[in-house]
């Protein structure tokens, strides 16, 4: 891998990561167009290098809701700041659970080809579609539906959601926000959720990698030092801009576009 692969993929994942059109399907995508080879093993851990860029720009562009957040929980102000940190924390159990559990079974589905990212995708379409005309926005104005805020067992729910969303091609912010919409949650509520609930997982992916580097099974020699920096930096700052554009998309309502989109590729993707 060269920097201009790295600098692509980078901004492919700023873009994917938050647009619902999953991030990881496209980084499988634009490998299989560039021509990279990477095992299994290497391709997640790039893909958690970037992803790791991701989760500070959702930090950098979230931050005056999120150090109020870190605030109260740290100091165990129990008002409801520091619940909501709590249904975060629980919401992580299931992609925790499957993480610890089911790690190799998951690197088998990456570098290993585009059938399982089309039909991945096309199980996205078909969720944000579901979504889409489930909470229709016409209907919600007429019967004047708001939606609630985000229970524990909403939480709990969307979490179950993230965690079958390691596939690649099965968009987490995707998954877990048309989750959030069927569960009837307020639109802003759940797109910001969504983005705050993958912190703790990616960045516990990201000790376990250097856990790994440390102990001599890192990465090996498809990736080097230089593309991962360069995919690092161009995924955070373009996921800058892609954060701020979603949640604006979401309040919107928009998501049946995506759904379009992520239909086209899918079959693309099988038809490969």
């Amino acid at each position: 891998m060269d920097w201009l692969d790295a600098l692509i993929l980078g901004i492919v994942q700023g873009l994917a990561e938050y647009l619902p059109i999953s991030s990881s399907g496209h980084l499988e995508i634009f490998r299989e167009i560039l021509g990279l080879e990477l095992s299994g093993a290497d391709a997640l851990q790039f893909d958690v290098v970037l992803h790791v860029a991701t989760v500070l720009s959702t930090i950098v562009v979230l931050w005056k809701e999120f150090l109020p957040l870190c605030k109260s929980f740290f100091t165990i102000a129990r008002d409801d700041n520091f619940f909501y940190v709590c249904k975060i924390l629980l919401s992580c159990i299931p992609v925790a659970i499957v993480g610890l559990c089911f790690k190799d079974f998951v690197e088998q589905f990456f570098g290993g080809g585009l059938f399982v990212v089309g039909i991945c995708l096309l199980v996205t379409a078909c969720l944000l579609s579901f979504a889409y005309f489930f909470r229709n926005p016409a209907r919600e104005k007429k019967e004047h539906i708001k939606g609630h805020d985000i229970t524990w067992f909403d939480a709990f729910v969307i979490g179950c959601a993230q965690a079958i969303a390691v596939l690649p091609g099965l968009s987490r912010s995707g998954t877990t926000i048309a989750t959030g919409l069927l569960l009837g949650d307020k639109r802003d509520k759940i797109a910001q959720f969504s983005f705050f609930m993958v912190i703790i997982p990616i960045l516990g992916e990201a000790l376990l990698g250097v856990k790994d580097i440390i102990s001599g099974e890192g990465m090996g020699e498809s990736v080097g030092t230089m593309p991962l920096l360069i995919g690092f930096f161009a995924s955070f700052l373009v996921g800058c801009a892609a954060c701020k554009w979603m949640i604006e998309i979401v309040k919107k309502g928009k998501l049946v576009w995506f759904a379009v989109y992520c239909l086209a590729v899918g079959l693309l993707c099988i038809l490969w």
